[in-house]
C-alpha cells in the first residue's frame, strides 16, 4: 500500500470509530426522550438544554464508578466477555459503504474501510462471534439467571441467524454479488417507470418478503424488544450481565447500540439504496451547477447525508418498536423463528428464482 492509501485508510477508520462512539450517548438520550414522548413524560431535562448533557454525565459516572468483580465469578472470562461482545460490533462496520467513490490525484478512494468481495459473508461470520461473549459472561458469572440469559441468547441467535442469512439470498440472486458496494451501486438503477415517476431498484421494492424477514431477524439478533429475552428484566432480573457493573456493564451497553447501528446500516444498504441520494438531491446538485472537484465533494457529502438519514430513521425505529410492542414469551419467540420466519425466507428464495427465470427481476 502507498502512503496515500495508508493515510486514507487511517482517516476512514478514525472517522467510523468516532461516529460509532458518539452513537452511544446520543442514542441513550434519544431512547430516554423517545420513551418519555410516547408515555407523556418529560424524560431527562435537568442537565443541559433538553437534558442533552445527561449522557455525558453518565459516561463520567461509569468511568469513575468502583469496578469490583464478585468473589464467586471466574475473573479471567468474566473480564474478557465484554470485550468479545464489543470488538465484533466495531469490526462489522468495516465493509459497509457510506458513500460511493471519488478520484483524488488519479487514485480512487472508496468510502468504505474494507472493500471486500465477500462483504456479506464477512459481516455474518464476524457478527456471530458476539454470542460467544454473551455465553462467556453468563457462564463465568456463576449465577443461574446470568446462565439462563446466555442460553436464551444462544438459542435465539441460532434460530434467527438462519432466517436472516436466507432472507438476503434473494438480494444476492438479483444483484449477483455478495459485495456490499456492488449491491449499493446496483440499487441506483431504475426498477420500472410510470409516467414521470421512476421506482428505483431498491431492495424493499424487489424483495419485500426478504425485507420483512431481515428486519425481524435484526431485532432478534440485537436483543431488542420485543426480542430481549436474554435480559428479560421481569423474568430473570437482567440476564447475562446481572453480575456486571461500572465500565464492564457499559461495554455491553455500547455493544448493543453499536450493533443497532450496524443493523440499521445493513438494512439501509441492502434494502433502501445505501448511499443512493434521497429524492430531490440530484436536482439540487444540478441546480448548484458546480464544476470539477467541488461537484464531486458535494456529491459525496449528499450521498453520506442520505445514508446517515436512512440509518437515523431505523435507529429511531428501534426505539419506536421498543416502547410500542411488549416482549414475546419464549415459546412465541421460537415459534416465530422456526415456524414463520424460516418457511417465509425459503418461499422468498423460490419466488425470487421464478421471477428471475421469467426476467421480471
Amino acid at each position: 500500500m502507498t502512503n496515500f492509501e495508508w493515510l486514507t485508510m487511517g482517516a476512514k477508520i478514525a472517522f467510523i470509530v468516532v461516529v460509532l462512539l458518539q452513537v452511544v450517548p446520543i442514542m441513550v438520550w434519544v431512547e430516554r426522550r423517545g420513551s418519555a414522548l410516547m408515555q407523556n413524560r418529560l424524560g431527562p431535562n435537568r442537565i443541559g438544554p433538553l437534558g442533552l448533557l445527561q449522557s455525558i454525565c453518565d459516561v463520567v459516572k461509569f468511568f469513575f464508578k468502583e469496578d469490583r468483580a464478585p468473589g464467586h465469578v471466574n475473573k479471567f472470562y468474566y473480564t474478557l466477555a465484554p470485550l468479545i461482545v464489543l470488538v465484533p460490533a466495531f469490526m462489522t462496520f468495516a465493509v459497509i459503504p457510506f458513500a460511493s467513490s471519488i478520484v483524488i490525484d488519479g487514485q480512487t478512494v472508496n468510502f468504505q474501510i474494507a472493500d471486500l468481495n465477500v462483504g456479506l459473508l464477512y459481516i455474518f461470520s464476524v457478527a456471530s462471534l458476539g454470542v460467544y461473549g454473551i455465553i462467556m459472561s453468563g457462564w463465568s458469572s456463576n449465577n443461574k439467571y446470568a446462565l439462563l440469559g446466555s442460553l436464551r441468547s444462544t438459542s435465539q441467535m441460532i434460530s434467527y441467524e438462519l432466517s436472516m442469512g436466507l432472507s438476503i439470498i434473494g438480494i444476492v440472486m438479483v444483484f449477483s454479488s455478495v459485495e456490499l458496494g456492488a449491491i449499493a451501486r446496483g440499487q441506483g438503477e431504475a426498477f420500472f417507470s410510470v409516467g414521470m415517476l421512476t421506482i428505483p431498484k431498491w431492495g424493499i421494492f424487489i424483495q419485500p418478503i426478504g425485507f420483512i424477514v431481515f428486519l425481524t431477524s435484526v431485532f432478534a439478533e440485537t436483543n431488542r424488544l420485543p426480542f430481549d429475552l436474554p435480559e428479560g428484566e421481569s423474568e430473570i432480573v437482567a440476564g447475562y450481565h446481572i453480575e456486571y457493573g461500572s465500565m464492564k456493564f457499559a461495554l455491553f451497553f455500547m455493544a448493543e447500540y453499536i450493533n443497532m447501528t450496524v443493523g440499521a446500516a445493513l438494512i439501509t444498504t441492502l434494502f433502501f439504496g445505501g448511499w443512493q441520494m434521497l429524492p430531490g438531491m440530484h436536482w439540487l446538485l444540478e441546480v448548484m451547477n458546480l464544476d470539477g472537484m467541488a461537484h464531486e465533494w458535494v456529491r459525496i457529502l449528499f450521498e453520506a447525508a442520505s445514508f446517515g438519514a436512512k440509518v437515523c430513521f431505523f435507529m429511531w425505529f428501534f426505539v419506536w418498536v421498543r416502547w410500542t410492542i411488549p416482549r414475546f414469551r419464549y415459546d412465541q419467540l421460537m415459534d416465530l423463528g422456526w415456524k414463520v420466519m424460516l418457511p417465509l425466507s425459503l418461499v422468498n428464495i423460490f419466488l425470487t428464482g421464478v421471477l428471475i427465470y421469467y426476467k421480471v427481476l
